[in-house]
């Protein structure tokens, strides 16, 4: 089960990092929107820094749930259209 859950995290790990990459912030500088965008993007990065320490700590669970808040930011920015994700449904829930 541990070397299935190390195989999950290596696996989400890429995936989440390849959407942080590619999120662009859609909404207009200076308005609401642009900065729930940015708020949104810091907290993937930081979920994605906790899932990393956890990870090196051995807390896979803790680490694994790091990581689903990390990208489930990044998923719900998206949805609401204030990340432009070029449609791109591979890493993320759109279209």
């Amino acid at each position: 089960m541990e070397e299935e859950l190390r195989e999950k995290l290596k696996k989400y790990f890429e995936i989440t990092g390849l959407a942080i990459k590619k999120v662009r912030i859609a909404s207009p500088q200076g308005t609401h929107l642009h900065k729930t965008a940015e708020d949104f993007l810091d907290m993937a990065k930081r979920y994605y820094e906790d899932a990393k320490h956890f990870m090196d700590k051995n807390d896979l669970l803790t680490a694994f749930g790091a990581l689903n808040y990390a990208h489930g930011w990044l998923d719900a920015g998206a949805r609401i259209g204030v990340f432009d994700v070029d449609h791109d449904s591979r890493l993320f829930t759109v279209d």
